[in-house]
């Protein structure tokens, strides 16, 4: 199933089309009227469109624009030897500016989002949902029927379809793609602990400029005191300071880009030659290896380019654009030619360029405000780093992890305490450890370069298969994207040894980290998967299951989304009773951004009916959050309430039809129940499935969602009896049954295998949260039944 949606155009153009309808029949007031309407809509559009883009700014644009305070200083560590080369210095920056953040990104890679979603993850997930790139095999054809599950299609024979089938035929590519979205995710998680670093280092930086006798411990001291409080305030969230942002970054610009312009007219008007590119060539040509290795510092001119994509989420591209357009990107060169024109008559100060080029009467000002604006662009990152951790659970790519919504009017704005802390540790280990900005430069431009090289190889697969593009366009942007930033990529190399080991250091902590937990739940998939228990075996036990059944309802837990998972045959062989009612619960994340409330559970009965047996599937997207559903049980009972009811309505529809002696395929199974929620109006239809085992889409009206008691006893219908014993079920109590799988190496297994299954994944596994807290379940209704498996 294709989802397509409507662009701006294809509403103007429909607009368009109704107007030359409706002229002949309408009076020209009315059409007069009418369009005085349209006009107002559209202003009314457009101030929404500017009010978004200036919001914009706090979010997205903090890290972009708090680099003026540590980029000359980065690119001139051991001080300016010749003023020309601060000409060619700006000459790359001012092309640099041009080249990453405007046209690739806020251009070409800000509308390869996700639905609104950016980041290294929502890349991914757009590749999975137009090719079976996924390692977890878990999708059912009842996802592509999501209205967020949006995708493209191809002929055959196309470029796109040859690719896709060359990505889909060796489980080695699928894992070499994995592997690089666990690359970029790491270093994004390497710039989450280095932006907070440089950008409040180098604010604080401003007390010594100022006052020379302050020691630089006493600066550190500032920037750690500063730090331990804005990680300590996460918790709250930023929707009750985040209405402080957008004016304290437009401030920000605004005094930045005035400061530039002031230096401009009084230092060195000539420095605007720096726009012409011949400077860049002479730039190298007088440097040589040390102007090449100097891309590392103006590599520190587009930091944060990243985050303006992770940091999409709440607003519309063309705001993104107008604001980066319109403020941001003028503001920067601005404030970059200032500095360079400062600098051309002091070159000595180029350590505390941005500091000792404001006028001393606004000194203290543009400090307090460089301080702000440094916390607001540290804020952007953090919250970055959360969403795409978030982003790694949900793919099954990370331990359990607690995560909390810290807004109850953005989806997006959430908290994870137990990374918060490492992030801090880390960070206030950094700032302390290196003391100064060089060094937290050097390390910075590492993890930014990473991380635009994995966007990039991203982007190819994402102009092929999702765009369509013809594959010459594809070749052209990833040439030029590469040569520009494989040319910064070799000059951070020259400083591994210089602070730039430390990103490459956490990202290949967190990269095992993610990998290993990832196998580990990949192996464990496998093992339900290939462990389940036929249909012959369950219609062999009776209705009774060959044991007592005590009244209640079972909530057995599987990651599986069809068959009978081993943990319900390893429960009834131990035990001698098992619940009245049975309910196998599988709450599955899709490669979508959100899954709405209505289209959340799938309800498939399993067996005949006097079993009392269901399936019911609770469908996720990466920035749904599971705990958010208080009521969750709830709804799922009044799911599998209304698909009793409706079950009923079907004639002759008996799904117990669908499974044969042996549990094998029917040639013609009944069991779609399809209830589509329109008002309040149901419609029902009937397809036809030939899976052993499906699962059918519950879209319940909004008034099933209300107490159901009163109105399930009094249901004509002839499942009035069956919903009675539902009820008697749930009243006499839920028990959560969870399956406790340990995961072992094999004896023959290579020592590197028993070292990350052995130890990594076990270890990682039991400081994780278990998943009873993860699905919120009470320890009193709680019951764990353990396995092991050898891998």
């Amino acid at each position: 199933m294709t989802s397509r949606v409507e662009t701006d155009d294809d509403c103007e153009m429909k607009g368009s089309m109704w107007v030359l309808d409706q002229k002949l029949d309408q009076p020209m007031d009315e059409e007069a009227g009418r369009l005085s309407n349209m006009y107002k809509e559209k202003k009314f559009s457009v101030l929404l469109l500017l009010r978004l883009a200036y919001q914009s700014l706090g979010v997205v644009y903090g890290d972009l624009g708090t680099s003026p305070l540590y980029v000359f200083y980065n690119t001139f560590p051991r001080g300016i030897s010749d003023p020309e080369d601060v000409v060619g210095a700006l000459s790359l920056i001012i092309y640099s500016l041009t080249l990453i953040p405007l046209i690739k990104y806020v251009f070409i890679v800000c509308k390869a989002n996700d639905n609104g979603q950016g980041g290294t993850f929502a890349l991914y997930s757009l590749l999975c949902r137009h090719a079976k790139v996924k390692t977890i095999p878990n999708q059912h054809r009842t996802d592509e029927e999501l209205t967020t599950y949006s995708r493209s299609k191809f002929h055959e024979q196309s470029f796109a379809a040859k690719t896709k089938r060359w990505l889909e035929k060796q489980s080695s590519r699928k894992n070499a793609l994995l592997i690089l979205v666990l690359v970029g995710t790491s270093m994004v998680v390497g710039d989450g602990i280095l932006t907070p670093a440089i950008s409040v280092l180098s604010a604080a930086g401003g007390i010594k400029v100022n006052h020379p006798h302050v020691s630089s411990d006493v600066v550190v001291l500032v920037a750690v005191v500063i730090l331990v409080g804005l990680f300590s305030l996460q918790r709250y969230g930023t929707d009750r300071v985040g209405w402080l942002f957008a004016p304290v970054v437009l401030l920000w610009f605004l005094l930045i880009g005035g400061i530039g312009m002031f230096n401009i007219w009084k230092y060195d008007k000539t420095i605007l030659r720096a726009f012409s590119p011949v400077y860049i060539v002479r730039y190298f040509r007088r440097r040589g290896m040390d102007g090449w290795t100097s891309l590392g510092g103006v590599l520190l001119s587009i930091t944060g380019t990243e985050a303006l994509f992770a940091d999409l989420a709440h607003f519309r591209v063309a705001a993104v654009q107008i604001a980066f357009t319109v403020v941001v990107f003028p503001c920067l060169l601005l404030a970059y030619s200032g500095q360079a024109a400062y600098l051309m008559n002091n070159t000595d100060h180029v350590v505390d360029a941005f500091y000792r080029s404001i006028p001393e009467s606004i000194y203290w000002p543009v400090f307090v405000v460089a301080t702000a604006a440094a916390v607001v662009a540290s804020q952007a990152t953090i919250s970055a780093t959360f969403s795409i951790i978030k982003q790694a659970l949900a793919h099954g790519c990370f331990p359990r992890v607690k995560v909390v919504h810290t807004s109850k009017n953005f989806l997006g704005q959430i908290y994870v305490p137990d990374i918060n802390w490492i992030l801090m540790i880390l960070c206030i280990a950094v700032t302390a450890g290196f003391k100064n900005q060089s060094q937290i430069g050097n390390a910075y431009g590492t993890a930014v370069v990473v991380v635009m090289l994995v966007t990039t190889l991203l982007m190819i697969l994402i102009m092929i298969l999702v765009w369509r593009c013809h594959w010459v366009i594809a070749l052209i942007f990833t040439g030029l994207s590469l040569v520009v930033e494989c040319s910064y990529f070799s000059a951070v190399l020259f400083k591994v040894d210089q602070g730039g080991w430390v990103p490459l250091v956490i990202a290949g902590a967190f990269l095992i980290i993610m990998y290993v937990w990832h196998y580990g739940t990949v192996k464990r998939y496998e093992f339900e998967l290939h462990s389940k228990v036929s249909m012959a075996w369950v219609l062999g036990l009776g209705p009774s299951l060959g044991l007592v059944r005590v009244p209640g309802i079972g909530l057995v837990y599987t990651e599986l989304a069809s068959g009978v998972p081993h943990i319900f045959s390893h429960f009834i062989t131990n035990l001698p009773a098992i619940h009245s009612v049975v309910v196998f619960v599988c709450v599955k994340y899709l490669p979508v951004y959100t899954v709405p409330e209505e289209e959340r559970f799938l309800v498939k009965r399993i067996g005949p009916k006097n079993f009392h047996m269901f399936r019911c599937v609770a469908r996720y997207g990466y920035k749904d959050l599971h705990k958010k559903d208080d009521d969750f049980e709830k709804k799922l009972f009044d799911s599998i309430f209304l698909f009793v009811r409706l079950e009923s309505m079907m004639e002759g529809c008996s799904d117990s039809d669908e499974y044969s002696l042996y549990g094998q395929q029917t040639e013609h199974s009944r069991d779609g129940l399809l209830i589509g929620n329109h008002g309040n109006e149901a419609s029902l239809n009937v397809d036809t499935f030939s899976s052993v085992d499906s699962i059918v889409p519950v879209r319940s009206p909004m008034h099933i969602n209300n107490t159901v008691r009163s109105s399930e006893r009094a249901s004509n219908h002839t499942d009035s009896d069956e919903i009675e014993f539902l009820i008697r079920c749930r009243d006499a109590g839920v028990v959560h049954i969870l399956g406790n799988t340990v995961i072992r190496a094999r004896r023959e297994s290579k020592f590197y295998k028993k070292i990350a299954v052995d130890y990594v994944y076990a270890f990682l596994r039991k400081i994780c949260r278990e998943h009873s807290v993860i699905f919120n379940v009470p320890h009193e209704s709680l019951l764990n039944v353990g396995q092991i498996f050898y891998v």
